[in-house]
């Protein structure tokens, strides 16, 4: 039985990310790196258990990466205060339901700093009307003791929803609230405090800006609602139809006017941009009516493909968020030959861990 509180101090870890970037960045002539700390405890919004019967007890378990042993969770200090407290209380309302518990092998846990929680059980059986009835009782019980909680139940090729699949999220940045819808089993930032230090950076360093937004990634619109104010318009892709329908959702209930979402892959913007393929989801939208002298890009580990590279160096100003700085100086090594870098952070998003979060502003060689 484990509380899986981490062995190393917050610091010590801390500094030899520091270092750790610093060295692979050297050489591209960068500046000091920023670096934003995460709180050492109680910083990660989601996280996901798996769930170990053993006769009449059930509880929450992870297996060690490099044992593969089997760890007991009883409280969990990487997660918000919030699952941890509904994690207790959960697993005993379940114990006693034997519909509920049975072939229950899984629960992810989705929350927020503004108290709400997302909370999906995971089966090896098939759910009927059975289970609907006693888990809209768990839920009413969940909320009766405090817990403005939603639910979910999945198995093979079903879904139910016992309201929504969606949690809002409030964030203050830089003295304003901003709201984002963030929905199951889609991307959302995983540390919401360093996630405002993230976004607070991306705004302090494009203020002034002349000219157009394009953003490339966009998700939920975490950075495209934050960095409007900056920008005469921002363009904005992103793939996933959630992500999509969950941005669009964000821009009507922060009330923004100047952000507009395409259904797009980077991929196919990028041969949309270069003539190469036309879509019918660019139809009522002229491309060419945008002057976009800033380029935002937050892409996945594997960073930008090449011929993202080539069309992301056309811009005055690329601000590149990434989680693997691997694959960044991968890319620095085709930017840096046209762009300068005058900003670098570190975002602590994964403590304790030997992942890091980095942002760079490249701005264009005379």
């Amino acid at each position: 039985m484990q509380n899986l509180l981490p062995t190393e101090s917050y610091e010590q870890q801390l500094a030899e990310k520091v270092s750790r970037l610093k060295s692979m960045m050297a050489p591209f002539q960068t500046p000091e790196p920023e670096v934003f700390r995460s709180p050492v405890s109680y910083y990660r919004m989601r996280a996901e258990f798996r769930i170990w019967h053993e006769q009449d007890d059930l509880y929450h378990i992870m297996f060690d990466q490099q044992t593969k042993q089997r760890i007991r969770i009883v409280q969990f200090p990487v997660a918000s205060k919030l699952i941890n407290n509904m994690m207790a209380v959960l697993i005993d309302a379940i114990k006693s339901e034997q519909i509920l518990r049975h072939k229950l092998f899984q629960i992810d846990y989705l929350s927020t700093s503004s108290n709400k929680i997302l909370v999906s059980l995971l089966y090896h059986k098939k759910l009927g009307d059975e289970w609907t009835q006693q888990a809209l009782k768990l839920r009413e019980e969940l909320r009766n003791k405090g817990f403005d909680v939603e639910l979910i139940g999945r198995a093979a090729k079903t879904k139910i929803v016992l309201n929504h699949d969606y949690i809002d999220e409030v964030l203050s940045i830089a003295g304003q609230n901003i709201i984002y819808r963030q929905v199951e089993n889609c991307f959302t930032q995983p540390n919401a405090s360093v996630n405002t230090h993230m976004l607070e950076w991306a705004i302090d360093i494009t203020k002034g800006s002349q000219g157009d937004l394009l953003e490339l990634y966009c998700g939920n619109g975490n950075f495209s609602l934050a960095l409007a104010q900056n920008f005469e318009r921002v363009l904005a892709t992103e793939i996933a139809k959630p992500s999509v329908a969950a941005a669009q959702y964000n821009i009507a209930a922060n009330n923004i006017d100047n952000v507009q979402i395409i259904r797009m892959s980077a991929e196919e913007f990028t041969q949309a941009m270069n003539g190469e393929r036309e879509f019918n989801r660019l139809r009522g939208i002229d491309l060419k009516s945008y002057q976009c002298e800033t380029i935002f890009v937050d892409p996945p580990r594997s960073g930008l493909d090449e011929k993202t590279v080539e069309m992301v160096q056309a811009y005055p100003r690329v601000l590149y968020i990434s989680c693997n700085p691997e694959t960044l100086c991968h890319n620095l090594e085709t930017l840096t030959q046209t762009h300068k870098i005058s900003h670098l952070a570190l975002f602590d998003q994964f403590p304790y861990t030997h992942h890091m979060e980095c942002g760079v502003l490249l701005e264009k060689l005379n």
